[in-house]
């Protein structure tokens, strides 16, 4: 009977896009965890660029995740799913961002932006390197992060999408609203501060910042799942 079950196991992984909708749609808990595992990552870094804390930020993940799910049956690949979650994540960010604060106008932020920040620690970098070599990677990544985290928030949040998660320009516009010369502008604004604050040699780290694997990815995908139980019961409770 295990080796039954194993041999009809279904591979989520293999699956595109609309396939793990259409199955997370009639309640298979394994397509929507594979769903939030392909967009984990960006959607962290993302929510983590608007909200600038990473708390908060996995909180709006999660609260995402809860909206996307409701609105499965509105999705009609006419985006990539991971451009539709960007949407939904980015709309859930500002709208928390709104609660806390004035909106203020980008050009009172870039009149500001020589400003200090206030410097957040970041999650250390994960392996099994030498110790000395990683105390050293683990410095040279703080600096990169802690540069990023004092870009003013609209040019941080495209540079995010652009340099980090490779999003291109129209996907970048399409999902933040703006023109995309907007977007190549904010660009050029957000890599000119940052070579001010760094050494050309500290950009090979870039691939390496907000981590977001191991442990935190897997939590936030178990506490989505926990949270979406009743309306999995209520579509028929597949079982993966």
């Amino acid at each position: 009977m295990a080796a039954l079950q194993r041999a009809t196991a279904i591979d989520y992984a293999s699956m595109q896009d609309a396939a793990l909708v259409g199955l997370a749609q009639h309640g298979h808990r394994g397509a929507f965890r594979q769903i939030m595992q392909r967009c984990n990552q960006r959607l962290f870094r993302i929510a983590r660029g608007v909200v600038n804390d990473d708390t908060e930020a996995e909180d709006v993940v999660q609260a995402a995740y809860m909206h996307a799910f409701e609105k499965l049956h509105k999705f009609r690949g006419e985006a990539m799913l991971l451009t539709w979650m960007t949407r939904i994540t980015l709309n859930e960010a500002y709208g928390r961002l709104r609660q806390r604060r004035t909106t203020v106008e980008l050009e009172q932020i870039e009149a500001c932006q020589t400003d200090g920040g206030q410097v957040v620690q970041f999650p250390s970098k994960f392996g099994n390197e030498d110790p000395a070599a990683g105390a050293a990677r683990d410095q040279v990544r703080r600096l990169v992060e802690q540069a990023i985290e004092d870009l003013p928030e609209p040019f941080r949040i495209v540079f995010i999408m652009r340099e980090m998660e490779g999003c291109s320009v129209e996907e970048t516009a399409a999902s933040l609203d703006i023109r995309a010369e907007t977007v190549k502008t904010r660009l050029h604004r957000a890599r000119r501060l940052l070579r001010s604050a760094l050494q050309d040699t500290l950009s090979a780290t870039l691939s390496d910042v907000f981590p977001f694997l191991g442990p935190r990815c897997d939590r936030m995908t178990n506490t989505v799942l926990q949270r979406l139980e009743p309306l999995f019961a209520e579509q028929g409770d597949c079982e993966d």
